[in-house]
């Protein structure tokens, strides 16, 4: 396959959503409309095209973010399906960085979910434009009306209905296009060719009056369509679609579009709509980065004439072809056998072999061009969120940030022959995710392995077991507790060693201060006069950082803090690198005790779904469990949504009394929200070792 030169034909989108909303089905529906698949893949059953691995179709979630390209009236997609566990947050963050366009799929049944929020919200940071999806529109509870003021109240968006439901529930047969003023009924089980009709006389008064909703709020984006307004002239579906396009790509509207994928209903719809709708890479804003010679920025258009520059957004271990790299290309190209520089690194890169990807399925290329996404074989020293650029004219790109990881469990071969199997599967699997952390505890030598929640640790275990087919004895689930100091402290650290020759000598005065939750570490050089070089700053804070590593309450990492060197001194013979790294850690075993050092422990953000009846026992329960309610909303007919801020101490087994307390009914999601001190009556206990 060759290059594709015309940029405004490609459309990189992800589809993002809250779990079980329906976004693989979504994904496998795509596939088969557009000629990539012959069969629909079905998530009950195991058979789905993007949830490849063995664990995804045995517990019917997305695990990993898929990659897919297909094509439709012309126009290629790279579509990624990505997935809608918090866990698995990190799969979802990195795709929005790389990507131009998101459908977003709501549930018609629940509407706007916590997870929903989540991705919301990460989209946003990142300026994706959107559209929206509302599905399982044939459930009963679906209310579409009701999903749209939810994403307008909840999100803070601008949605516009494009398109009105015809039926809902077990009547949903299709949709009318407010636009082209035309019905789709929807009468054979495949759904493949949906019939136009006229629209319903019944529903003809709903649709004039969204009809006249839509023109009214796509014409006040335009002036001239506000003339055109105004002076009541008829607007063509052409200037709609053109005004209603400039808007998406702006983010000022969200298009909601409605269907069961499941039933195969509104797919192709959708898929006008991503065409439609959604940005190519010519309608995104240039990229910028750092030029790392110079600190200067620099802009890279989406063009094939001007130098590379392209973002490594996951990295994905093959047990046929080995590591791949999944990457999206901002300007110039990729070819087979070039030489490229990792800017992060400062590293030459060769690319072996260029990929189109199709899930676990992939067609060779010669070239990628400018705006397209591919994999490259061959990178060994490129990971997740690092640039590769032409190596003369290197731009460094902003990289991803990830959250931290909030639950540990230690892990340990079985037998001496699994000893090296683990360490070389712990290796590739951090590699893979970048929320995935693997540290030897100093004190008792154990291995321990930290992720996002219990689903995240459990899946990567079994990863262990399966696909590296190590054997280990894994330990119980432990929270990742944090420290900090509560006032500010300046220590002293000097190193000073005399031998027969040359010999040590490094001296540092440090302030220490605390700051703001989540602010993580900073460090900031206050020398003046010369009194410690400007040479050992990054020896200083590589000392200073390394000691943060194990604090003075409990061993557990220090974290928001400020290190200002503001005094010390040097030995023109004697000072090296290597003493002012010691001298830098020796400050910080000398000042954090005097700060008034703290236990964190993580906070998490739970909804709680249950039905009215169980509405206090389970009020009560999160009390228990020392959560702060935060609210309680109606979420659909008998069921109430209460949110709470509970510390995932208390969160363990939760599942099974929720199960318990709601008779098998009530369904709740957690995600991380913010670290916060430990009560004294509680810190005491875990520091000794009997808190579980």
């Amino acid at each position: 396959m060759s290059v594709n030169r015309n940029l405004e034909n490609i459309r990189n989108i992800g589809i993002i959503a809250h779990i079980d909303a329906g976004k693989t089905t979504t994904t496998e529906r795509v596939l088969y409309y557009t000629g990539r698949t012959y069969r629909l893949g079905n998530v009950d059953e195991g058979t789905t095209v993007t949830d490849f691995m063995e664990q995804e179709r045995e517990r019917g979630i997305t695990i990993q973010s898929a990659a897919i390209t297909c094509e439709w009236k012309g126009r290629q997609i790279n579509l990624i399906d990505t997935p809608g566990h918090i866990d698995f947050t990190a799969e979802v963050q990195r795709s929005l960085r790389v990507l131009d366009g998101g459908v977003v799929v709501f549930d018609a049944v629940a509407g706007v979910e916590p997870q929903s929020e989540t991705v919301w919200r990460q989209a946003d940071r990142y300026g994706v434009p959107r559209i929206a999806f509302v599905n399982k529109m044939d459930r009963m509870g679906a209310d579409f009306h009701r999903t749209i003021r939810m994403i307008r109240d909840r999100l803070g968006a601008n949605p516009l209905a494009i398109q009105l439901p015809i039926g809902a529930e077990n009547d949903f047969r299709g949709m009318v296009d407010l636009i082209a003023m035309r019905a789709w009924l929807y009468t054979d089980e495949l759904g493949a060719r949906p019939e136009e009709i006229d629209i319903p006389t019944e529903m003809m008064a709903e649709v004039q009056e969204a009809r006249e909703h839509l023109v009214g709020v796509v014409a006040e984006t335009d002036e001239e369509l506000t003339l055109k307004y105004l002076e009541e002239e008829e607007i063509e579906p052409d200037e709609l679609i053109a005004a209603l396009r400039r808007a998406t790509i702006a983010g000022d509207l969200v298009p909601v579009l409605c269907g069961s994928a499941l039933k195969n209903k509104g797919v192709q719809p959708l898929l006008d709509a991503i065409v439609r709708y959604l940005p190519s890479p010519l309608d995104r804003p240039p990229i910028t980065g750092i030029d790392p010679r110079t600190e200067e920025t620099v802009v890279r258009h989406a063009d094939f004439s001007e130098p590379t520059a392209a973002l490594v957004f996951k990295i994905v271990t093959d047990p046929y072809v080995g590591r791949l790299a999944y990457v999206r290309v901002y300007s110039g190209i990729l070819r087979s056998g070039k030489a490229l520089l990792n800017v992060t690194r400062n590293r030459k890169e060769r690319i072996g072999r260029l990929m189109r990807i199709y899930a676990e399925k992939r067609e060779e290329m010669q070239e990628i061009g400018a705006g397209d996404i591919a994999a490259i074989i061959g990178l060994k020293q490129s990971f997740t969120g690092e640039t590769l650029s032409d190596p003369e004219h290197p731009i460094l790109l902003e990289s991803i940030t990830f959250p931290e990881p909030v639950i540990s469990v230690a892990i340990e071969p079985r037998t001496k022959a699994d000893q090296d199997k683990l360490a070389e599967a712990l290796r590739r699997l951090a590699d893979e995710d970048p929320t995935f952390n693997v540290r030897v505890d100093e004190n008792t030598g154990q291995t321990i392995i930290s992720g996002m929640g219990e689903l995240h640790l459990e899946v990567l275990i079994d990863r262990i077991f399966r696909e590296f087919r190590v054997g280990a004895n894994v330990g119980k689930p432990q929270v990742a507790y944090r420290e900090t100091i509560t006032q500010p402290v300046e220590a002293e650290g000097r190193f000073v060693r005399q031998t027969g020759g040359r010999g040590q000598y490094g001296h540092v005065k440090v302030r220490f201060e605390p700051l703001p939750r989540g602010s993580g570490f900073e460090f900031k050089n206050a020398v003046v006069g010369g009194n410690v070089p400007r040479e050992y700053m990054s020896a200083i804070e590589s000392g200073i950082r390394d000691a943060l590593e194990g604090g003075v309450v409990g061993g557990y990492p220090i974290v928001d803090i400020r290190a200002t060197v503001f005094d010390g001194s040097y030995h023109e013979v004697d000072s090296s690198d290597m003493a002012f790294r010691i001298a830098g850690s020796l400050a910080v075993r000398n000042g954090i005790p005097k700060g008034k050092p703290v236990l964190l422990e993580p906070i998490m953000q739970v909804e709680v779904v249950t039905p009215e009846e169980f509405l206090g026992d389970v009020i009560g329960d999160l009390n228990s469990r020392r959560g702060q309610i935060e609210g309680l909303e109606i979420h659909s007919k008998g069921m109430q949504a209460i949110r709470a801020l509970v510390p995932l101490a208390e969160m363990f087994g939760y599942a099974t009394r929720l199960r318990s307390l709601t008779q098998g009914r009530g369904t709740f999601t957690m995600e991380f929200a913010h670290y916060a001190p430990v009560p004294e009556n509680i810190a005491r206990p875990i520091l000794e070792g009997v808190y579980a």
